[in-house]
């Protein structure tokens, strides 16, 4: 039977997990943890590394690897690794890939059907290539769902609670707020808002900045390799911050050593436009709900950026009470999604559990009235529950009119030219001495893609079309090139992660310490090499046990 199988695909991490026994199952990948590094990289020998040896190398083989590529799915961004091109949803599908082959290991079958979670503020485009990124790996996407929707779900489930509820959901690359209610087994998603280009990468980018600043540094007289293991040393001491506990960067650059001093205190101070950014999509989110904070019984913190002390307490000033996190934030979006796999395949467990989702956006198409063009006409308000199915009429400009251009946008401008083109495509009209009229029908499912429906109201002819080609989609035959160049690279075997996940750890120490500690990590690399070199499986892993833990020691 096929497993209900939920997944995160984040910006920074990814996990996996399958609905077992009455709960959700995390599931462990080749090195044995359950969160998995959202970064591909590739090795000496040109083959493909994802998940922790993937991170280690990004700060020391920074041009042969990627991360934080989920931002850029639906645009045109190329990566080159090691003389290789990329889209972010190939990358993408190669993270999804290597969950695939830790799923089939750990249950002993073959996976197919999963449930993907997904910004709730991603566009149909982004949702459309996190689809064909699980195509690529060889993984049916049979829904789409909301990370903060998911979040719920498992959330509820846990708690059985009632009332209305708001989902905070700052990840690595995105930010989402979701207000919901809380009548189970019936969850309903009220409204959502956020920002695709906010999480915890820019919180680390303003650590760089303010230290650039501060020693007087310009970023491009840095070379790569220097300036991501700059970077490195930001997430490090972000993650360390502790109220007024002084935590100390210190780089090695051109033989002398830069430090940077940071606190929360201070770190309030460098991250003001971003904490500020946070404020207007929790407002929109409530002003649609129609509620004001002091009706919300729950705040839920969801994604690893969330338990940033700064973040916490904005959360606690903005609803004067303070958010759960006794719920691991990193885990609960995964956790969810398996939950919603088990709804689909009405296990007993869950098949009562009943929810409801909105479109997080407004969408139309470009109008004009009298001699002003270049208007949005919305045909779906953001927050409409889905499956909806609206529709609108339309004329055409003039009389004689050989054809109509629909042009589809996303956004909350009434401006076309400030909003999101999702797609335009031509309708041909039998020319008329008047002007004709014509329905213009959207229908928006739960997994947040669009079809279109035309109807000359003159004629009663008919055009429909799902949404497939935006601007910058994918046609087969890109697809098809797609399929084949990740046909063809080599994946590293998942039983020599371990190994390779050490090595990449090993180098990233030595590049990061100096004097007699860069020493000692040498003479791990070299007697980890050897044994490596004998084979012996047995003294492999004793050995790889042993460097791990003084390296933990180490702090490194």
């Amino acid at each position: 039977m096929n497993p209900p199988i939920g997944i995160d695909l984040g910006t920074t991490n990814s996990l996996i997990c399958v609905w077992q026994e009455g709960k959700p199952t995390l599931i462990p990948n080749a090195i044995g943890e359950v969160v998995t590094p959202s970064v591909v990289s590739i090795d000496e020998d040109d083959s493909i590394l994802v998940g922790r040896a993937a991170l280690s190398r990004l700060t020391t083989h920074p041009d042969k690897s990627a991360a934080a590529f989920k931002r850029f799915l639906g645009s045109n961004k190329i990566y080159e690794l090691a003389g290789k091109k990329f889209t972010p949803t190939e990358l993408s599908a190669l993270v999804l890939k290597s969950l695939k082959a830790d799923a089939e290991a750990f249950l002993q079958q073959e996976i197919r059907d999963v449930v993907i979670s997904v910004p709730a503020y991603f566009n149909d485009e982004q949702r459309k290539q996190t689809r064909f990124a699980a195509e690529l790996a060889g993984l049916n996407a049979v829904r789409l769902i909301n990370e903060p929707t998911a979040a719920a779900m498992a959330y509820g489930l846990h708690e059985e609670q009632s009332g209305n509820t708001l989902v905070f959901d700052l990840g690595g690359g995105t930010f989402d707020v979701t207000v919901l209610e809380y009548a189970l087994p019936i969850i309903e998603v009220h409204a959502s808002a956020g920002d695709n280009y906010l999480g915890g990468e820019d919180f680390t980018h303003e650590i760089v900045q303010a230290c650039l600043s501060e020693w007087k540094l310009k970023q491009q007289d840095i070379a790569v390799d220097d300036y991501a293991r700059l970077l490195d040393l930001a997430e490090q001491v972000k993650c360390k911050l502790n109220g007024e506990q002084m935590q100390y960067l210190t780089w090695f650059w051109q033989d002398k050593e830069w430090q940077f001093e940071l606190n929360e205190s201070r770190a309030k101070v460098i991250w003001l436009p971003l904490l500020n950014r946070l404020r207007a999509p929790v407002e929109q989110a409530l002003s649609d709900a129609r509620l004001k904070p002091a009706q919300l019984e729950h705040i839920v913190l969801v994604g690893g950026s969330s338990q940033l002390g700064v973040v916490r307490e904005l959360v606690t000033k903005l609803f004067g009470k303070l958010p759960y996190r006794h719920i691991n934030p990193t885990t609960i979006v995964a956790q969810g999604a398996a939950v919603q796999a088990a709804c689909r395949l009405r296990n007993q467990d869950v098949e009562e559990v009943i929810l409801t989702d909105v479109c997080p956006y407004t969408l139309g198409i470009e109008s004009c009235s009298g001699k002003v063009s270049g208007l949005f006409s919305p045909i779906i308000e953001r927050n409409t529950i889905v499956p909806t199915s609206k529709v609108k009429t339309f004329y055409s400009t003039q009389p004689q009119q050989k054809a109509i251009c629909i042009s589809v946008y996303q956004g909350e401008n009434p401006r076309v030219e400030n909003n999101v083109l999702i797609d335009e495509f031509e309708i041909p009209l039998t020319p008329m001495e008047k002007t004709q009229g014509v329905d213009v029908r959207f229908s928006y499912d739960l997994n947040g893609l669009l079809e279109v429906d035309v109807v000359l109201l003159e004629t009663g002819e008919q055009y429909g079309k799902v949404i497939d080609q935006s601007p910058i989609g994918l046609t087969d035959k890109q697809k098809q090139e797609s399929h084949e160049r990740l046909k063809a690279l080599k994946i590293h075997p998942r039983d020599e992660m371990p190994n390779r996940t050490l090595l990449a750890r090993l180098e990233r120490a030595w590049a990061q310490s100096l004097g007699d500690e860069r020493l000692l990590i040498g003479s791990y690399i070299e007697d980890f090499l050897t044994v490596l070199n004998q084979q012996n499986l047995d003294e492999i892993n004793q050995m790889r046990s042993e460097i791990e833990s003084q390296l933990n020691d180490l702090g490194r």
